[in-house]
């Protein structure tokens, strides 16, 4: 079995896989060398491990993990099942190549762009050959709110929680989508959530056109937000998907293509 752990800008995500079947997933604030003993203490059969982190993390750690079980640290050195065209792959965010090898692992030898919504809006794009190419990084919600904020003399802090508090207030929204705001608050949740949501809309319209029968994955702390917005994967016509452990099973296909 394989365990596999994602240390992300927020919160710490771990899986554990049965070969390609993702069995259970945990999340946390931090990550320690207690709370790994108490995992593999969970679960004995683990013999195999992957770590990416997008932050620093302790060297204990990864002295740990070595020394218990077969360990890969992902980096721009590490073998994946897609060819990487990134122009500078030292630079490229573990999680970004994790979510690109995820994605090519649901739509194999397709054009596929994933999607994953959360401190900051990824778009990553694997070609039909299983090449990736790049793609883009926009602010996140929070972060806009929090521009907003901070880089004006009076306008308020909202977050994404003040858009779900409106939405329960008007019946039949699915999200926050009053394009006129009335007031400030209102105004600041318009261009947050329509901008965000137009923004995506846009890109995914562009990499459509230029490369054809293009899929789309959502994924992130933000999933839910484009789940009610688009119509994912709800008829058999549908382009777009969604999957809330595309990352982890990108890292558990990177952990088995190392190991075997």
């Amino acid at each position: 079995m394989n365990l596999v752990i994602d240390i992300g800008n927020t919160l710490v995500k771990t899986a554990i896989f049965n070969e390609k079947e993702l069995s259970s997933f945990s999340s946390f604030e931090k990550v320690s060398v207690d709370v790994l003993k108490e995992l593999l203490k969970k679960n004995p059969s683990v013999k195999n491990v992957i770590l990416s982190s997008v932050v620093e993390h302790s060297k204990n750690i990864t002295d740990y993990l070595r020394s218990e079980l077969r360990f890969v640290e992902l980096t721009h050195e590490t073998k994946t099942p897609i060819e990487n065209l990134y122009q500078s792959p030292q630079t490229l965010g573990k999680d970004r190549l994790a979510s690109a090898v995820g994605a090519n692992l649901l739509f194999r030898n397709q054009n596929v762009l994933s999607i994953d919504a959360g401190t900051c809006i990824k778009y990553d794009f694997v070609n039909a050959k299983n090449q990736y190419l790049g793609g883009g990084i926009s602010p996140g919600i929070e972060m806009r709110f929090k521009a907003l904020n901070q880089f004006t003399d009076k306008l308020p802090l909202l977050n994404y929680a003040s858009s779900l508090t409106l939405i329960s207030q008007e019946k039949g929204t699915k999200y926050f989508n009053k394009l006129i705001g009335e007031n400030t608050d209102e105004s600041i949740l318009s261009g947050v959530m329509n901008g965000t949501m137009e923004e995506v809309k846009g890109i995914i319209a562009r990499y459509q056109q230029q490369y054809p029968d293009t899929k789309v994955v959502f994924t992130g702390g933000y999933l839910k937000f484009f789940e009610k917005t688009f119509n994912i994967g709800s008829n058999g016509k549908s382009s777009i998907f969604a999957d809330s452990f595309l990352v982890l099973k990108g890292l558990n296909v990177i952990l088995n293509y190392n190991v075997k």
